[in-house]
């Protein structure tokens, strides 16, 4: 029933918005763009493609997603950047700091499960412009000092908006991509992906810069609201022009939540989100008390999340190649344990060699687990339950990442115990990868 609506609706949409192609159908679920879920794929009837009225409109519309897509890490990356002169001009005590690096993660799985239920109910694409406006708003707050209270208060409130704006956007987004762009998936699937990691490598590698220019970490700060702002008008007449039909959810697919092989994918996912944003939060602080310069230190941070993104691009298309991925899944996760123990271990003198491993391994790394959501199930259903899963679970569990880089630096005074744990965190990961990457499929 729910397929034959779809395709029913996707006849209706083409009539309706000419500018946009019908999807190819049987698309092989081991090509790298199906790593796209569309996460409004249960709506009946099926959710529209954006409407536009000509080719340049639909042009105009993959620069805002793409735009969208580039404003979504900066919020780690530049906080991590400045994170010492934040620490001593605020006076921030030891548990705001692992607060302040934590919840943001935290709050990417609590609002992923609201994204689409939001959509549902206003359409994709406003929800996305809201998004984006409590993202900026967010951005925006998070320097304010406030009179008697002092910069804590706003910290962790435009911290905690940016959040949960940053989880609907990761939701979203990808179906967007997926359903208004079906003829260009690969060109629109690489440079959405490429965008999000020179979100985080662009929060690390400029913030400080500005601080120096400025004096002030406040400005730094409030630098990346202004690229989110920009985002925020250029979308807003094409978002406010979309109308929304009423839909309703229907239930296909199988239940991720009793399937094995979904939970060991999750798990893989958890393990690999802890390690990912603890490179954000905590890698540019990390090389900062081994006595490297924070503008070396931003670059050095940006130069692995560079090296991430040809991770990113390469290993889904490599994984895709194996008959199972046991291989790949569990080298690139001790390649990312490793990584990061020996920025922490390993010898000054090599430092841009143990990054360059780190991104490396952590690029191929999050793209792999993102890349089992599609070699793992059989249709597009269960694919988005899957990632709704994934997400919810992945960054909720996985914010504790940060959340005990922090605890046990303020416990040792040093960050050696953490080289340790994420030690022990990639084995882990590299052994639910091993099980993850058995050729076998949810359901059966």
């Amino acid at each position: 029933m729910g397929r034959v609506t779809e395709a029913a609706n996707e006849a209706e949409n083409q009539a309706r918005n000419p500018a946009v192609k019908t999807k190819a159908p049987g698309r092989d679920p081991r090509g790298n763009p199906g790593t796209l879920v569309d996460a409004e794929i249960d709506e009946l009837p099926a959710a529209e493609p954006t409407r536009v009225g000509s080719r340049r409109a639909l042009a105009y519309l993959g620069v805002c997603l793409v735009l969208i897509g580039l404003n979504l890490r900066t919020v780690f990356s530049s906080f991590s950047a400045v994170l010492p002169e934040v620490t001593a001009d605020a006076g921030l005590p030891g548990w705001a700091v692992v607060v302040l690096t934590t919840v943001p993660v935290t709050l990417l799985g609590v609002f992923a499960p609201l994204a689409p239920v939001l959509a549902r109910r206003f359409g994709a694409e406003r929800v996305l412009l809201g998004a984006m406006g409590v993202l900026t708003g967010g951005l925006l707050l998070r320097p304010v000092e406030l009179p008697g209270a002092g910069h804590l208060p706003a910290l962790l409130a435009g911290t905690a908006a940016c959040g949960a704006a940053i989880a609907l956007c990761n939701v979203l987004l990808p179906g967007l991509v997926k359903r208004d762009f079906p003829h260009r998936l690969g060109l629109m699937g690489g440079l959405y992906t490429t965008a999000i990691c020179a979100s985080a490598a662009l929060g690390a590698g400029f913030t400080y810069p500005v601080f120096s220019a400025s004096g002030e970490w406040t400005a730094a700060l409030w630098f990346w609201a202004l690229p989110a702002a920009v985002v925020l008008l250029l979308f807003l007449p094409m978002a406010l022009r979309q109308r929304h039909p009423r839909h309703q959810a229907v239930a296909d697919g199988v239940n991720v939540w009793r399937s094995a092989v979904a939970w060991q994918v999750t798990i893989f996912m958890v393990l690999q989100a802890m390690m990912s944003f603890s490179v954000f939060a905590w890698l540019a602080p990390i090389l900062r008390e081994r006595g490297v310069d924070g503008g070396t230190a931003g670059l050095i941070v940006s130069a692995s999340i560079v090296l991430q993104m040809l991770g990113s691009l390469f290993a889904p298309a490599l994984a895709a190649r194996f008959r199972d991925q046991r291989s790949i899944n569990t080298v690139v996760a001790l390649m990312t344990g490793g990584g990061f123990a020996l920025s922490i271990f390993g010898p000054l003198d090599f430092i841009w060699v143990w990054t360059g491993l780190l991104g490396l391994g952590q690029g191929s790394l999050t793209a792999v687990a993102l890349t089992m959501i599609m070699l793992r199930t059989r249709d597009g259903h269960t694919a988005a339950h899957l990632s709704g899963m994934m997400q919810g679970v992945g960054y909720g569990v996985g914010s504790t990442g940060t959340l005990m880089v922090g605890q046990l630096h303020q416990a040792t005074g040093s960050f050696a115990a953490a080289g340790v744990l994420f030690l022990v965190v990639g084995a882990l990961a590299a052994v639910f990868g091993f099980r993850a990457g058995r050729n076998r499929f949810i359901g059966g």
